[in-house]
């Protein structure tokens, strides 16, 4: 019977290979856009993260209670609720998104 270390569930990881002329070129190409793309997503992180603490601030709330107490019934629909749950939505898939970025390396 295996161990249970020995599968790295979850863990696979993509390999892709590139064929360039310009091969010092294509890599600085990706390298941009990577970086690029991290500082458009830190914008939204932050943005998003000011979002959350104005509506925490406007309920007195922090946004794990108040999904939890939204996702039971306990609150009211509102625009305004709408909008903080659609926010934490946003910000988790953003600090996803980052992570998957960050966890990208360049090998030879």
């Amino acid at each position: 019977m295996a161990n249970s270390s020995d599968y790295q569930l979850g863990s696979i990881m993509a390999e892709v290979k590139l064929k360039s002329k310009h091969l010092n070129s294509l890599k600085k190409f990706i390298e941009d856009a990577l970086t690029e793309r991290l500082r458009e997503l830190q914008e939204g992180i932050k943005r998003t993260q000011e979002r959350i603490t104005f509506f925490e601030n406007r309920y007195q709330m922090q946004t794990q209670e108040f999904l939890r107490r939204f996702e039971n019934n306990q609150l009211q629909h509102t625009l305004d609720f709408d909008e903080w749950m659609g926010e934490a939505w946003m910000l988790e898939a953003l600090l996803q998104d980052k992570e998957e970025i960050e966890e990208i390396e360049f090998v030879d």
